[in-house]
């Protein structure tokens, strides 16, 4: 039913204008997509996760439209400093100290334990993952070219870019250049202006030939904003789609990106940048200093499944704050779960409840709420419809929501015997009031994948 773009309209809220507008790919059936990836010098925490599940869903709806998506996502594994601007050390310089190991190594690690997790969250892949350091060539040659229209200027430690030469500067953020403060005038040095920006920095004392690079200006390495702007260019062109990254790119990250491509080209990067909010933690800030930055190997050692999480992030909208608890992840968990054991019950699917097909769409088409979505879906699980037009139904919404559904719909549970024979002598310590030897077996299932709920009809066996 949906198989042409034209039947779709789909609006996306814009950061660069402020205004939900309607999506016009620049390309006939096709749709590009930027999306700022990893800092591959750490584990990703699940802050970091909530981004790529939010890219994941828009990914997967422009698909559903009808669309060729092109995504790439950058893996940065040179460039981002300490504090995100232009000060501090590059944060693979300090991994290497940290672990001991060459960069190489340190970038190889994190970059398969990243894609590692997004497969656990059923996020489908880029097209592309480009890294920073297999593209110096064209970063260099994207200075040369803001060199040659006069955008550049060199310090003693590296080169910039004048943001004063460019008129349009600030317009995502809205802030203009004199309103960005950057300190005393000590803490600005030899920059020209506060919001100037590495394209360059100079070799360090003392840090590995491996991390710095030759130029035309002195050995080193380029700047974390660079990357995205030569990369995205070289993959997708310019300008391309659409842009994401999470609130906090907004201000310097994506800012210097703009400035980067339009010095550069004369052209705007790209037509759509969308960017998702926070995930706070028991509704405070997620710091080390506090014990509670979460990865997803954190959640899974904590009893629960990476698609819970993936659930969790679903349940609210992108731009909108999500506080996450373990309580809201039980939550989820227990929703996705019901859902499962529903859902296995129901007969093969055969032709959808377009009503609603209809009411889904609309929502996900409107910026991709996705609690208003979930509400269409939970509305028509519980609805007196037949279960076959329901499980062809839930699965056209699985393909926008990424659940993996189609392992378990018309699918009902296979329980070993072993399990079947471990609540039978749970229910029999029950009758003869052996409590502790009724939570020990309770708890056995439970390793063995299965949950044991007591019933008025009697023990009922569902999946952990």
């Amino acid at each position: 039913m949906y198989s042409q773009f034209s039947l779709m309209k789909i609006h996306l809220y814009n950061t660069l204008t402020r205004q939900t507008e309607l999506f016009t790919p620049l390309k006939a059936n096709e749709a590009s997509i930027y999306a700022c990836g990893p800092t591959v010098y750490s584990f990703a925490h699940i802050g970091n996760l909530r981004a790529y599940i939010f890219v994941d869903l828009l990914h997967r709806l422009l698909k559903f439209s009808g669309l060729n998506v092109r995504l790439v996502m950058n893996i940065t594994d040179v460039g981002h400093l300490t504090d995100d601007g232009n000060d501090g050390e590059d944060k693979m310089f300090v991994a290497m100290r940290r672990e001991g190991k060459t960069a190489m190594d340190i970038a190889d690690f994190y970059t398969e334990a990243f894609l590692s997790d997004i497969k656990s969250l059923n996020i489908l892949p880029a097209e592309v993952y480009p890294r920073a350091t297999a593209h110096i060539l064209e970063q260099i040659q994207m200075i040369e070219q803001l060199e040659k229209n006069g955008f550049t200027y060199q310090t003693s430690d590296g080169v910039y870019f004048d943001t004063s030469r460019l008129p349009s500067y600030g317009r995502l953020s809205r802030q203009k250049a004199e309103d960005k403060q950057a300190g005393v005038r000590v803490e600005i040095g030899e920059k020209r202006n506060a919001t100037d920006f590495a394209l360059w920095k100079f070799s360090p004392d003392g840090v590995t030939r491996e991390m710095i690079w030759p130029s035309p200006w002195g050995d080193g390495f380029p700047g974390w904003h660079l990357e995205c702007s030569a990369m995205s260019a070289k993959y997708l062109g310019t300008p391309f789609d659409i842009h994401t990254g999470g609130i906090d790119h907004i201000a310097v990250h994506h800012e210097n990106e703009l400035a980067q491509t339009e010095g550069a080209t004369g052209k705007l990067e790209a037509n759509v940048w969308m960017h998702n909010e926070f995930l706070t933690v028991d509704s405070g800030k997620m710091s080390k200093s506090l014990g509670n930055v979460y990865t997803l190997t954190d959640i899974v050692e904590h009893g629960f499944e990476p698609l819970s999480y993936r659930f969790m992030c679903l349940s609210a909208h992108y731009r909108t704050k999500l506080n996450f608890t373990w309580e809201a992840l039980e939550a989820a968990q227990n929703a996705l779960h019901k859902i499962r054991s529903t859902v296995r019950d129901w007969e093969k699917p055969t032709s959808s409840l377009v009503e609603f097909d209809d009411r889904f769409i609309a929502t996900m088409s409107d910026d991709l709420k996705t609690s208003e979505a979930f509400a269409v879906m939970w509305e028509m699980i519980n609805s007196e419809a037949y279960s076959g037009q329901k499980a062809a139904t839930l699965l056209k919404m699985d393909q926008v929501l990424g659940l993996d559904l189609a392992e378990y719909i018309a699918k009902p549970l296979e329980v070993p015997p072993v399990i079947y024979a471990l609540v039978s002598e749970r229910e029999q310590a029950r009758s003869e009031k052996r409590w502790a030897d009724s939570d020990r077996l309770r708890n056995e299932i439970a390793l063995l994948g299965f949950v044991v709920e007591d019933t008025a009809e009697g023990s009922k066996i569902t999946e952990k």
